[in-house]
């Protein structure tokens, strides 16, 4: 379940950073991370911490909800 769970939350997070019209290098800056840890995250080796999901989100303009899956 965790490898599907990964997956869900690297699309969610490329979905995101795509509807954004951001670039990738202008998001690790402005959440405070660097380019490759971004490149983690999207490709599933790695997951944000719940503080560096929230700055994405806020970011991003989008809900934990939307990167996690969760439908309500």
């Amino acid at each position: 379940m965790k490898d599907s769970l990964d997956a869900i939350i690297s699309q969610n997070i490329k979905k995101e950073i795509e509807t954004s019209g951001k670039s990738k290098t202008e998001i690790a800056a402005a959440i405070g991370i660097s380019r490759p840890t971004l490149s983690q995250y999207l490709s599933g080796r790695a997951q944000p911490t719940l503080a560096t999901l929230s700055k994405l989100c806020n970011f991003l303009g989008c809900s934990a909800n939307d990167i996690l899956g969760v439908k309500l």
